[in-house]
């Protein structure tokens, strides 16, 4: 079993669309007319594109709408609030920018902050879950910020900005995995408090719950071995940080740039794929995956 591709390409994309919109709506590249409508369609294609492919994940994705009514306790309704606002703010400063080379400062403000917003609250999402602790952690809405603010640098050519969130994002993303290693060990959770025969003394599963796969199963329960998870490690770190760091350092051309920013989307689709795969919620140990 493995994490669905829905969610893998949701976090992904919209990371990146709204990370752009950011950079846009600060004026970075402060491009006009034709030049300035192909960016702003770039970033449109990605935020819009991610937000759809996490309906495709709703077990009701007819019921999307519903989602907006909760924004009092639920950080997908506050998700969904955000991203709307800095998607319909953004095309009014698109506007200015494509029609009529203008660039409405406070809008495009308002915009940036907005689609950071977004990010932050997609983030929460999976930081406020007390059942994953690996994902219940300081360490997470900084590394969806920064994978964000890093794709963003890209796609929008500021090579030197680009370069130092390289670094820092790569930091970031390591510290992640060294936290998150010891996350479910150090939340005192195992198998005894999960079943609740702790009372009785050591626990050990003699059959599983279930002689079949179930709902908790497919979307919970990931095990991935941790001398393949070190390999994908390594290849997230080649390939999200190491080689666009390469590209950019190189006398630039669009050639260059262009690898970078497709060597940064694999890197960053497989550390989102270990982000869920090694996710460790706290249901494995009821079923004896932990």
């Amino acid at each position: 079993m493995h994490p669905a591709p829905s969610i893998i390409l949701f976090t992904t994309l919209s990371g990146l669309g709204f990370g752009l919109l950011t950079f846009l709506g600060l004026g970075m590249p402060g491009s006009t007319g034709f030049t300035a409508f192909v960016f702003f369609t770039i970033a449109y294609l990605l935020a819009v594109g991610g937000l759809l492919f996490s309906t495709f994940h709703l077990g009701h994705p007819e019921r999307a709408l519903k989602a907006f009514s909760q924004w009092r306790s639920s950080w997908l309704s506050r998700e969904g609030i955000c991203a709307v606002a800095a998607l319909v703010v953004m095309a009014i400063y698109g506007i200015g920018r494509v029609f009529f080379a203008q660039h409405w400062g406070l809008i495009g403000g308002i915009g940036a902050i907005l689609s950071l917003l977004t990010v932050f609250t997609t983030s929460m999402i999976y930081a406020q879950l007390k059942t994953v602790p690996r994902w219940h952690m300081p360490l997470t809405s900084p590394l969806f910020m920064a994978l964000s603010i890093t794709g963003g640098a890209l796609l929008a050519g500021q090579v030197s900005l680009a370069i130092a969130f390289l670094i820092i994002s790569a930091g970031v993303q390591v510290a992640y995995w060294i936290m998150g290693d010891g996350r479910l060990a150090a939340s005192g959770s195992n198998i005894e408090n999960a079943t609740g025969l702790g009372h009785i003394g050591k626990v050990k599963a003699f059959e599983p719950p279930h002689t079949g796969t179930n709902y908790l199963m497919r979307e919970f329960i990931h095990v991935v071995g941790r001398k393949h998870a070190m390999k994908l490690r390594a290849i997230a770190l080649i390939l999200g940080f190491g080689l666009p760091l390469f590209f950019l350092i190189l006398p630039f051309g669009h050639i260059f740039a262009l690898l970078a920013v497709l060597c940064h989307v694999a890197g960053i689709m497989t550390s989102r794929w270990l982000f869920f795969a090694q996710a460790e919620h706290v249901v494995g140990l009821y079923y004896g995956k932990r």
